[in-house]
């Protein structure tokens, strides 16, 4: 089989759930859904795995910090929000070239390479003593990190229909949420280890996460798969049944005969020329920068909740209980963030719609910041947490398969997701200074809660108001005209730009 009928397959088209493909028999669609089963436990389990660690390690210096990380090595405010801005820096910078290195290099070995130097990067910070050994870490650890995330969303459209992207994307992004309440236990248990081996407790929770994910990089070398047409952990039978389930999700593919194989710079133009490109990276950025603020300073404003733990006697090697039961209760929003996540991408996926949840779970991560904002109240303000999280995690997943779904072309489709990623990463800049003064933190919530009004659910609104005036135009042949004298071929070539392309909404 040519590798452009594979290459193009690997991208979908409709919005809505296809319909099956002619002569499509139940034998067949029970081996489509025995397929599909075997590709979920093939791919998803260790890729969540290998993204709780990611997320794990960029933010578990929030957990450190109040494990005396800023006092050990004299941190000013100021100091300290500049190793979470380098980090953003770097991440950002580099994320809109990694998923050419994916395409170009192969997932079974790009993948593994940056999760090992990552691992070590992260162990280092185990070792500095002080803030510019911390900063030049930090910068190394966003610049090693920045292929995962981009790379697996556009991975997994590669191997899934866009009816069943949503869900998978979820699954694969509630491993953050995960990471955010197994990092707060981890950490509670491994800051009891002050003073071993001569190393503080914040310490120890650099270098034993940095080991385990330099372990689990070496692992990945086995673990990961290649794209469908190259891959050797499917038989050639299943390889061929993958490749054909998405050629019947891209219909207006038919007849196409560009070999997607090799990159080319119309790709780029392509997707710089898109309206949608921009407003997706609006709409990023208006849950990334909250998702942020919260992961990075969960620990600190729990911490500074008057919850009465500020009395608790030391738990043993000079640690505080309060550190240890802040450390856990950071735990519990993540688990309800993470179950949500997933729901929804459920549900996105069973209605074809996306923008819709995009605006009801802006609205109630919105209401969560404002409980954080408007009440002094510490019950209150820790419900609020929950409301926080359970809003701002479903958000990003649920935009990152909107923007999948929207963008055809292999290559089109993971610049698009690499400059939309990008983008909301670099909000991490911003993310990384509004939180200096506890214990309000006023200035953070309300900077937070105007990205979420203004970006994701204002310009969800927007993108949903646009896509669905382009459905209107296309379903009625007013578009019909950009197909004059064009070749099937040129057709084709015109990917999501083409009048027959319908938009999830």
């Amino acid at each position: 089989m040519d590798t452009h009928v594979e290459d193009k397959a690997s991208s979908t088209l409709s919005g809505d759930v296809p319909a099956p493909a002619q002569g499509n028999t139940d034998a067949e669609a029970a081996r489509d859904k025995k397929l599909v089963k075997k590709l979920d436990w093939k791919i998803l389990p260790w890729l969540c795995f290998l993204y709780l660690l990611a997320f794990l390690d960029r933010t578990n210096i929030g957990n450190a910090k109040i494990a005396g990380l800023s006092e050990d090595l004299g941190l000013s405010t100021y100091q300290y929000n500049a190793t979470l801005t380098i980090f953003f820096v770097s991440y950002a910078v580099f994320e809109p070239v990694t998923n050419v290195l994916l395409k170009s290099i192969r997932p079974s070995t790009f993948i593994p390479i940056i999760v090992v130097l990552w691992g070590f990067c992260m162990m280092s910070m185990g070792f500095v003593t002080n803030w510019s050994g911390l900063m030049a870490a930090r910068w190394f650890l966003g610049l090693t990190e920045a292929g995962l995330f981009p790379g697996i969303n556009y991975y997994l459209s590669c191997w899934y229909k866009r009816s069943e992207l949503g869900v998978r994307a979820a699954i694969f992004f509630s491993a953050a949420a995960a990471s955010g309440s197994f990092g707060g236990l981890l950490a509670a248990a491994i800051s009891l280890m002050e003073n071993v081996g001569g190393r503080p407790g914040w310490a120890w929770i650099f270098i034993l996460e940095g080991i385990l994910t330099i372990v689990a990089g070496f692992l990945s070398f086995y673990m990961v798969l290649d794209f469908p047409h190259e891959t050797k952990a499917l038989s050639e039978v299943e390889r061929a049944q993958v490749i054909r389930r998405l050629a019947a999700d891209n219909p207006l593919l038919e007849g196409s005969t560009e070999n997607e194989t090799k990159y080319k710079s119309s790709y780029l133009i392509d997707a710089i020329r898109d309206w949608k490109t921009w407003l997706s990276m609006v709409i990023y950025m208006g849950c990334d920068m909250p998702l942020y603020a919260f992961s990075l300073f969960l620990p600190s404003i729990i911490n500074d909740l008057d919850l009465g733990l500020e009395d608790l006697p030391t738990a043993g090697n000079g640690i505080s209980s309060s550190t240890v039961r802040s450390q856990l209760l950071s735990a519990a929003p993540y688990v309800t963030a993470a179950i949500i996540t997933v729901v929804v991408g459920y549900v996105a996926d069973r209605t074809s719609r996306r923008g819709i949840y995009n605006l009801v779970f802006g609205t109630v991560a919105a209401a969560g910041f404002s409980m954080l904002l408007g009440s002094e109240d510490p019950a209150v303000q820790y419900a609020g947490t929950f409301l926080a999280a359970l809003g701002i995690y479903p958000c990003i997943s649920n935009t990152i398969s909107w923007v999948a779904n929207n963008t055809e072309g292999v290559y089109k489709r993971g610049i698009v997701l690499g400059f939309t990623i990008g983008w909301g990463n670099l909000t991490g800049i911003v993310s990384s200074n509004i939180y200096y003064k506890p214990p309000n933190f006023i200035e953070g919530h309300a900077i937070v809660l105007g990205f979420l009004a203004a970006f994701l659910v204002g310009g969800s609104f927007v993108m949903m108001v646009f896509l669905e005036k382009q459905n209107k135009k296309r379903s009625s042949g007013r578009m019909d005209h950009v197909l004059e004298g064009k070749t099937d071929q040129e057709a084709a070539d015109m990917g999501d730009m083409h009048p027959r392309f319908v938009y999830t909404l």
